[in-house]
């Protein structure tokens, strides 16, 4: 599989967004479905699978988050003008229970097969596809349209979570690797199938820190302490060169690195993780108790929270791998580095 973006394109302007997650518009007029029939939309747009009854497994393969207050969000000088990182708060939650990791291909499979839920990737008939990773097989299935200011995105017909990098690719080879092209919508559908529900932003951030204080990363402030990596972003040159020094061309395992201090893998770096909430540069920034005790985030938006950073962050561009950082994306809108885990009340 190819690591970099093929020659010729012109180089990535900085401080945009669109590394964490291209929108479907720049593509839209070339949707179409592949599929005769999909399932009934919800109220919000989302097909709507027959939820599964909670049983005594529901909270295998998570880990019980305290109740208590934490500190919320960064002043990191280095964070992305307009993201709202700030101000940095004191959030108190109810304790709640999350993933251990990111939900992967086998559990998502597990989803389709008891439900018969269809992807909004596969009703598009496309999805995202990094240029370096499409597959040989697909580049004749290539839409001819382009992201502003982030050529390295492709829109593919025939990418979806079954095939990752187009036509041609399988993830038969990694049923451990976190489900991808997955819109925030095929989340919460998972979500409400798997008796949990999407964590709210506050949730998701406090779950990160590991129980840590004000640090940069969920394992400290130093990004490779020893010299060791332990998360999955672009190494080398962004887009051109990816050197894989951790280990990780495009996704990783979803437990492939050492847990934070709670138990949780790969809360930085991998694939971006949808949250609950709709997205606001500056919402939280005022002191009313919605936004300091249990916050749910605004009631009304365009875009929905992601959060964690992806395999394709970089410094020179994108670090909001960051466990402050934070960018939202078009409730259907899918890539090959958007994910997602779940979350438990109590």
């Amino acid at each position: 599989m190819p690591d970099a973006i093929p020659s010729g394109e012109p180089p990535p302007s900085r401080g945009g967004g669109a590394c964490c997650g291209p929108s479907r518009e720049p593509a839209a007029a070339e949707a179409t479905p592949i599929r005769a029939a999909a399932p009934v939309p919800a109220a919000d747009g989302a097909p709507a699978p027959a939820p599964r009854q909670r049983g005594r497994d529901a909270l295998d393969g998570m880990v019980a988050i305290p109740g208590g207050t934490f500190w919320m969000g960064g002043d990191d000088a280095d964070a992305v003008p307009g993201d709202g990182e700030g101000p940095v708060r004191q959030v108190t939650l109810q304790p709640f229970h999350i993933d251990a990791t990111a939900v992967p291909n086998a559990r998502f499979a597990d989803f389709v097969q008891a439900t018969g839920y269809t992807t909004e990737a596969e009703r598009f008939s496309w999805s995202f596809v990094f240029a370096g990773f499409v597959h040989p097989g697909a580049r004749g299935y290539v839409i001819d349209a382009r992201v502003p200011g982030a050529p390295w995105w492709r829109a593919v017909r025939g990418a979806s979570w079954l095939a990752p990098e187009g036509p041609g690719s399988t993830v038969d080879d990694r049923p451990d690797h976190p489900v991808v092209h997955v819109s925030w919508r095929d989340a919460a559908a998972y979500a409400a199938w798997a008796g949990k529900r999407l964590p709210t932003e506050a949730e998701w951030e406090r779950a990160a820190r590991g129980g840590l204080d004000r640090k940069r990363f969920p394992w400290g402030d130093e990004f490779t302490p020893g010299g060791r990596h332990l998360c999955n972003i672009w190494r080398g040159e962004f887009p051109a060169r990816n050197t894989a020094e951790d280990g990780h061309r495009s996704t990783a395992p979803v437990d492939a690195f050492p847990a934070n201090g709670f138990g949780l893998h790969n809360m930085a770096g991998n694939v971006w993780e949808w949250c609950a909430d709709w997205f606001s540069r500056d919402w939280h920034a005022t002191d009313a108790p919605r936004t300091r005790v249990d916050p749910t985030g605004p009631p009304t938006g365009n875009a929905r929270v992601m959060r964690g950073g992806s395999h394709m962050c970089h410094h020179s561009y994108c670090n909001r791998y960051r466990v402050a950082a934070r960018t939202a994306n078009a409730p259907d809108s899918s890539a090959g580095h958007m994910g997602f885990r779940c979350v438990s009340s109590g």
